[in-house]
């Protein structure tokens, strides 16, 4: 498959509701991981109830209209409290999707016990075997491994099914295939893997060689279809896309309106597209908030999203790839995040991020299939 510039019209303008919010029950991390982006994990500051209260008036409504997940992400979204992340729970209709992204050393039988009590979907974050979670260390600096898989344990003891999230730092040769045989055995249904990233106050450079980041995609694939019995989230978004081409359909893949994303911080204020400013402000842009639920209702602040200047000047950045890159079909122009910490403006095009988690992916995923044959059903 050649890869092309796109020429469909799709995807233009911001969606009036999007698919799925973001939901900080507490800036507080009880872990202090090298890479992380947040800039208060270290202060536990929680959000009011009258927060998700605001927050769950519009969510219900689109909930009862289809498929609404609403995504607790800390900190360490556990690091609320059961009592008081059941309280910030308890304002949203049973038709809502929770799930919760966790480093996991905090699941107990009592958390087990919650999490089926609430219908609540986790996912783990964990970087393969030991040797490769150096980087997730307690606020003492001691290795939390240990506690990680604990708290899988306790997720496989009750049969609660899990996601497993993975960060890496440095995709050499042979990395993939360990990863992969490390997840499989773990247990998890669902396999995301994300390629370090410079933002926050992570400031290190994540530029890697083509054919080094090309070459982990692609051993990744051969890893996967010796046993494909995990969805692996990168690989099956490519082979779609390969598929939608190759059908004539591509023009399907996106969809038609970016989704805001949006993300609630602790105290209710608002930031579009990606959850990595929250938190974070500039001189010329200020603190990247679009409002704050507490003040103005959710459907409002997204119906006037284009009105925050750093939004404006993202869509245009949006325009610009899709009118440059031959990937836009795929990416649908990356994520105002990476272009702001990469670039420090949101106009910017191609970043590392886009590099290693899109175009590199691709080429990977595509160049294994050219040399390997068509992928298992």
């Amino acid at each position: 498959m050649t890869v092309r510039r796109p020429e469909f019209s799709g995807m233009r303008g911001i969606a009036p509701v999007p698919s799925y919010v973001v939901m900080q029950p507490t800036t507080l991390c009880n872990l202090d991981c090298g890479y992380c982006y947040l800039p208060a994990r270290a202060v536990d500051r929680r959000m009011p109830v009258a927060v998700a209260e605001a927050v769950a008036a519009p969510v219900n409504g689109w909930a009862r209209q289809g498929r609404f997940s609403v995504v607790w992400h800390g900190g360490e979204p556990l690091a609320a409290g059961r009592g008081h992340l059941g309280a910030l729970l308890a304002p949203f209709d049973p038709t809502v999707e929770h799930h919760v992204q966790t480093n996991a050393t905090l699941i107990d039988d009592a958390w087990c016990e919650f999490f089926t009590e609430h219908r609540i979907r986790v996912s783990v974050s964990v970087d393969g075997p030991r040797e490769r979670n150096l980087e997730r260390v307690s606020r003492g600096g001691r290795p939390a491994y240990d506690r990680i898989m604990a708290g899988i344990a306790a997720l496989r003891r009750h049969g609660i099914p899990f996601s497993a999230l993975c960060v890496v730092s440095r995709p050499e040769p042979g990395l993939a295939a360990e990863l992969y045989d490390f997840f499989l055995e773990l247990g998890c249904d669902v396999l995301g893997i994300n390629i370090e990233e410079t933002e926050g106050v992570n400031t290190r450079s994540n530029a890697h060689r083509p054919e080094q980041v090309s070459g982990f995609w692609a051993e990744l694939v051969a890893a996967w279809r010796r046993a494909p019995r995990i969805h692996l989230r990168e690989v099956e978004w490519s082979l779609r896309y390969a598929a939608a081409v190759l059908d004539g359909v591509e023009d399907d893949v996106l969809p038609r309106q970016l989704d805001p994303i949006p993300t609630i911080a602790y105290d209710g204020s608002v930031v579009l597209f990606s959850p990595e400013l929250a938190g974070f402000s500039d001189p010329d842009y200020g603190d990247f908030t679009s409002g704050n639920v507490m003040e103005t209702p959710l459907p409002d602040l997204l119906a006037a999203a284009d009105r925050t200047r750093w939004v404006a000047e993202f869509l245009a950045g949006v325009e610009s790839c899709r009118a440059q890159c031959p990937y836009f079909g795929f990416c649908g122009g990356g994520h105002a995040a990476n272009r702001y910490f990469e670039h420090g403006r949101f106009d910017g095009t191609e970043t590392d991020h886009c590099r290693n988690s899109k175009i590199r992916l691709l080429e990977g995923v595509l160049d294994h299939a050219r040399h390997h044959g068509p992928t298992p059903a």
